[in-house]
């Protein structure tokens, strides 16, 4: 593996490692909710006191202006920071004594803690990236091996189909697929409908360029030689052509996990994708629309920072395999 590659692999991997632990990791429920505490400013941490070295601990916060979402720090209650303990919500990688509440990245307009809410938001968001990608290139490594295979007919049918798809503009196909299915729908429902939407928009593309490939691939003589014994179609197709297009998609996959990500986000986003209380990243940048929720309490933008992380992540480790090859 390059040496470039291992910063973006690490990224993904605590990502992938926060959402797979989320009941770990994150310190309060994702639906909790205070609303005696709106837009809680961003906890700090302090491990001075009286300029002496001491274990982390935080100080209670107080609303003193209920209108303008001011806080300060009452210093004289101090709550020490636990580590692997076990709280009323499960046992946690990091706790804080009562009466304190733990606000790492602030909290939202209902008091919720916004680092929660994201790292179990990584799991919708991961998860719709990785399954769509994995759908969309099963249908379009099949579909394209099978087009660039048989030739003819079935491959001036595929290419046509695969040509009216790429001709529509995408994010308005998106949305006319979205407006199709009623609002009333459960979160799994919408979990899987917009996994639905994107894997059918991704995969043409896809075809295409396997078809393209499979198309060089079926003149080689380890092809030749397979028909001349009698090979069926579709072994040969299994064992021998489709294999051969194995690096272009593990590549090609790592650069198509972060298109899916944003699709997602921009379909919560505008309030069409995962609905309220279940995070996804999407969701939770929707109250950021407004200028002034932004300006007032810029934590509120952590979600758009881990969707940058995450698809410059994908990207740099994309590249460095394309440069592997």
């Amino acid at each position: 593996m390059r040496s470039g590659a291992y910063l973006p692999l690490a990224i993904v991997s605590i990502f992938v490692l926060l959402a797979a632990f989320a009941d770990f990791f994150a310190p309060y429920p994702y639906d909790l909710q205070n609303r005696k505490k709106p837009y809680h400013p961003p906890t700090k941490v302090h491990i001075f006191h009286e300029g002496k070295l001491t274990l982390p601990y935080i100080n209670l916060y107080e609303l003193k202006d209920p209108l303008f979402k001011v806080y300060e720090e009452n210093k004289a209650v101090r709550c020490r920071l636990k580590f692997f303990a076990m709280t009323d919500y499960g046992f946690r990688f990091i706790a804080v004594e009562k009466p304190c509440r733990l606000y790492l990245l602030g909290g939202d307009k209902l008091g919720r803690d916004i680092m929660s809410r994201l790292i179990y938001g990584a799991r919708i968001s991961l998860s719709i990236g990785v399954l769509g990608t994995l759908i969309t290139f099963l249908i379009g490594a099949v579909v394209g091996g099978v087009s660039g295979y048989f030739g003819g007919k079935v491959d001036n049918l595929t290419m046509r189909l695969v040509e009216v798809l790429m001709a529509i503009p995408t994010f308005y196909l998106m949305l006319s697929l979205r407006a199709v299915f009623p609002l009333d729908m459960t979160s799994l429902e919408i979990f899987l409908m917009i996994i639905f939407i994107l894997s059918f928009l991704g995969w043409a593309g896809l075809a295409r360029v396997v078809r393209g490939m499979v198309l060089s691939i079926r003149e080689k003589e380890f092809v030749l030689a397979a028909k001349t014994y009698g090979s069926p179609t579709l072994r040969i197709l299994r064992k021998h052509i489709l294999p051969n297009t194995y690096h272009y998609l593990v590549v090609s996959a790592t650069l198509s996990i972060p298109a899916y990500i944003l699709g997602e986000a921009a379909l919560s986003l505008l309030g069409l994708g995962i609905q309220e209380p279940f995070p996804s990243w999407g969701n939770m940048l929707s109250e950021v629309r407004n200028i002034n929720v932004l300006s007032n309490y810029p934590w509120t933008l952590s979600p758009g920072i881990a969707i940058f992380l995450i698809i410059l992540a994908f990207n740099l480790l994309g590249d460095n395999l394309l440069k592997k090859r």
